[in-house]
């Protein structure tokens, strides 16, 4: 109240009043679209032929279309209260907006569009969010939080590899991109889950909050961050198996044991908190299966990479979006009874997407259109239950 102006905020669609309206409510039903045309195209029932291929589209618009909308939808919105002044709306987030929304037309129906002003647009997207967070960190000089405008930047460095592949053909570059960007978002996650997820716990069981154990935190992390350097610059072909398999044992381990610490078992009964630590194990698993990946060939790369990206990602952004979307509107945090439902549906595709693979491994096909039709489930649930709560002004009256 004391840092916008409520004549000039109610004049503002309240879609627009802040970043994790329109980019948490577009970028989930975009989610689901995205995952429901993969499956339908890998059943053989749609044909389509969007920008790179399918194959391409899908790993890209996962990454760079869905989760890059939510995390800067978050950003933006967080750096409101980090700072203190006004977080971006109105004109300025109906451009931001905008400019994510026709990357995203454009790429699924690239003979209406030239495809190099629609990659040219795709990549610009995080670079304007990045600059658009960084105004009121400098402002304040609070570099504490500074630290996610370079990541948001390396979002764009691997955006623009993963294009160039399309324009050279050599996948090469897409391996890289997408997998620069998986590891720095799981750097994310572990940087803001540390920060939050034992407060969460606190508040939303009433129990003490659990104190970081100082050298644990250091592990956890820093050894996430030697993964983001390693596949940033492709480090990783200098190393032996047995040394990547460690790096990754290291850091699923060591995030398995903080999340542990957290106390999911004294959540159970609250699935805005559960949720969040289900995801972060995933997150955990998902590193030490990749690591064993390195180890034994009976566990593949990619089928490990996907619990740490639908489990991990796809379950921390569905009970993020949840919770933020709540507290933002002036809503008590107290879920409606379908989204434990879609966290089930989520961790359940997870699970089936790994494990019902590795165990079942003829009935792949099949497998993965449960899983697709799981995530599908999950984030239409959630669009039922949170277009009205992202669409309508805060219930308290307050701006925002």
């Amino acid at each position: 109240m004391q840092i916008t102006d409520l004549k000039k905020e109610q004049q503002i669609m309240p879609l627009f009043r802040l970043g994790f309206r329109p980019l948490f409510l577009f970028g989930s039903a975009f989610g689901l679209v995205a995952m429901a045309l993969w499956g339908l195209s890998l059943q053989g029932v749609i044909e389509f032929n969007p920008y790179g291929g399918s194959y391409w589209w899908h790993g890209h618009e996962m990454l760079f279309g869905f989760v890059s909308a939510i995390i800067a939808g978050f950003l933006l919105t967080a750096v409101q209260n980090w700072t203190g002044l006004p977080g971006l709306r109105g004109r300025n987030l109906v451009g931001l907006f905008l400019l994510w929304l026709v990357a995203r037309v454009g790429l699924l129906i690239p003979q209406f569009s030239g495809s190099v002003v629609i990659a040219a647009l795709d990549i610009a997207f995080m670079p304007v969010a990045a600059f658009l967070l960084s105004k009121p960190l400098i402002a304040v000089k609070q570099m504490r939080n500074l630290f996610f405008v370079p990541v948001l930047a390396f979002f764009a460095i691997a955006n623009a590899l993963t294009h160039v592949a399309v324009y050279t053909s050599d996948m090469s570059y897409y391996s890289y991109g997408i997998s620069a960007v998986i590891f720095l978002v799981t750097l994310v996650m572990t940087v803001v889950g540390g920060r939050v997820m034992p407060m969460f716990t606190a508040n939303g069981t009433q129990t003490a909050k659990v104190a970081p154990i100082a050298w644990l935190d250091k592990v956890a992390i820093g050894s996430v961050v030697i993964l983001v350097v390693t596949h940033l610059f492709t480090l990783q072909q200098y190393f032996a198996s047995e040394v990547l398999a460690g790096l990754f044992t290291l850091a699923g381990v060591s995030n398995f044991v903080r999340c542990a610490r957290w106390r999911i078992w004294v959540t159970l009964r609250v699935p805005l908190v559960w949720s969040l630590h289900m995801a972060y194990f995933c997150m955990a698993i998902g590193l030490m299966l990749i690591g064993l990946s390195h180890y034994n060939q009976a566990i593949s790369y990619p089928t490990a990479l996907h619990l740490l990206t639908v489990g991990g990602m796809g379950g921390l952004i569905l009970a993020m979006t949840s919770r933020v979307s709540l507290g933002h509107t002036g809503r008590m945090l107290t879920l409606k009874p379908l989204m434990p439902l879609a966290f089930a549906c989520l961790f359940g595709a997870a699970v089936i997407r790994v494990l019902g693979i590795f165990l079942l491994p003829a009935q792949t096909s099949l497998l993965l259109s449960v899983s697709v039709l799981l995530w599908v489930v999950a984030f239409a649930l959630f669009l039922w239950v949170y277009v009205p709560v992202l669409t309508q002004p805060r219930i308290d009256g307050r701006p925002g």
